[in-house]
This record gives structure tokens, C-alpha cells and sequence, in this order.
């Protein structure tokens, strides 16, 4: 009898489209980061001087967005998603609800972006309008570190936190057939994904979208948070580590 180890599937011979888009993500990324329209995604160039962008602007911050997503964010659910394939498998459809199920995903999250831009535009208006503040711009910085890094410390972050470590227990409640209920799964768990990471993406959004390194700090940390084995202690320490850090921009240590 021939094993599932020795047939020469087509994912083993080749990326699947799940890695496959995960990687190109990244190669963008890195194309963002070292090319010579780096700057263009960042998002203070994303806003015009009243901190309002433009119909353009948007466009190019969702498509960097919904990269950054992909790069930083699926490599964590990739165990909810290979289950939920191997389930919608024995479905009339399948990879159409399989790319339900991550476009449900990736919407919510791309939701998600579209407040954390228009939040760094709340943020550019009150520094410009507040001339104290634009001299002690630092303290923005600092606020977003002190408010990611207590979030991680909080009983909902805890929460949000058991849900993604435990995918095969979300899917058993969750999982119906078809197409919508897909979607509606993918953007049930992305939800619970934000309430897990949005803190973590919010500093990652604030000091930098095409800055190579620090994503994958931030991605190393969020994806072993819910795969590892000590990630619910290892998302303590990441937010003492804020705290910190947020003291020590605030104090120019």
C-alpha cells in the first residue's frame, strides 16, 4: 500500500498556493524595502497635510496592506487553514470555499488597515494642531508602544490568544458547508486574529511598513504566540518588552 509519504503529490513537487503566496509577499516586501519606491507605501506619505488621504492613497495602502497581511499574519494561520482544506474537501467546490475561507480572512483585516490609517490621520491632525505635541512627537511613538505592550498583558488578549492556539476546537463549531458559510468562517477567525494581534500590528504600522526586519521580529513573535509551545508566556514578555520600550522613547534612552 502506497503511504501519503511516499505519493508524489503535487505539494510536495511544488509550492503550494498557500506558501506560494506567502512568499511572493515577502518578496515584495523586500522589493518595497530596498527599491527605489520604498517610500512610497509609507504611510506618512500616505496623507496629505491634513492628514486626509486621497482616493489614490488608499488604493496603494490597501494593496501594501493586504501584502503586509499576507506576509505577516498567514504563516500563523496556516494550521486553521490546512484543516479547513482538508475538511472542505469532501464539499461540492472545495477550493472555492477554501479561497472563501481566506478571502473572508483577509477582509476583515484589510478592514482592520483601513482604521489604522485613518487613526494615524486623527494622530497627524492633533500633532499638527497641537504645537507642544509636535515638538514632543516621541510621545506618539511611546503611547503606541505603552498601549500595545499593555494589551498583552490583558485577560482579552488572553482570550483572543486561546482561540487562535486551539484552531481545530474553533472549527469544530464553527464549520458548515458552502461558499458563505466559508467566508463567513475565514472572517470569524480573522476577527479573533485581530483581537490577538491588532496591538502587535499597530506598532509594526507605525514605525514602518517596509521595514524588512522589524516585520519579521513582528512576525516571528505573533506566529509563535499561537504555534509555539511557551507563546502564551512568550506574549507576557513581549509586553513587558513594550512597556519598556515605551518608557525608554518617551525618556529619549
Amino acid at each position: 500500500m502506497t503511504t501519503l509519504a511516499e505519493r508524489p503529490t503535487g505539494v510536495r513537487r511544488h509550492l503550494s498556493p498557500l506558501t506560494a503566496s506567502i512568499v511572493l509577499a515577502w518578496a515584495a516586501v523586500a522589493v518595497a524595502q530596498f527599491g527605489p519606491g520604498r517610500h512610497v507605501v509609507d504611510h506618512d506619505a500616505l496623507l496629505d497635510h491634513d492628514g486626509v488621504p486621497s482616493l489614490g492613497a488608499v488604493t496603494t495602502f490597501a494593496l501594501a496592506w493586504i501584502v503586509m497581511v499576507t506576509a505577516m499574519m498567514l504563516p500563523s494561520a496556516v494550521p486553521l487553514i490546512r484543516l479547513f482544506t482538508a475538511t472542505a474537501a469532501r464539499q461540492p467546490r472545495p477550493r472555492l470555499a477554501g479561497a472563501a475561507f481566506v478571502g473572508g480572512y483577509l477582509a476583515v483585516w484589510t478592514m482592520f488597515g483601513g482604521a489604522a490609517l485613518a487613526f494615524d490621520g486623527t494622530v497627524h491632525r492633533a500633532v499638527d494642531a497641537w504645537p507642544w505635541l509636535d515638538t514632543h512627537d516621541q510621545l506618539v511613538t511611546a503611547g503606541v508602544l505603552a498601549l500595545a505592550g499593555g494589551f498583552q498583558l490583558s485577560p482579552l488578549k488572553d482570550a483572543c490568544l486561546r482561540t487562535c492556539r486551539h484552531p481545530a476546537a474553533y472549527l469544530l463549531a464553527k464549520y458548515r458547508r458552502g461558499t458563505g458559510a466559508a467566508l463567513r468562517i475565514g472572517a470569524g477567525h480573522g476577527l479573533f486574529c485581530i483581537g490577538c494581534c491588532w496591538a502587535l500590528m499597530l506598532v509594526a504600522f507605525a514605525l514602518g511598513m517596509t521595514n524588512l526586519a522589524l516585520m519579521a521580529g513582528f512576525t516571528a513573535l505573533m506566529t509563535y504566540e499561537k504555534l509555539g509551545r511557551h507563546g502564551v508566556r512568550v506574549a507576557k514578555i513581549a509586553g513587558l518588552g513594550l512597556l519598556v520600550a515605551a518608557v525608554a522613547v518617551a525618556t529619549h534612552f
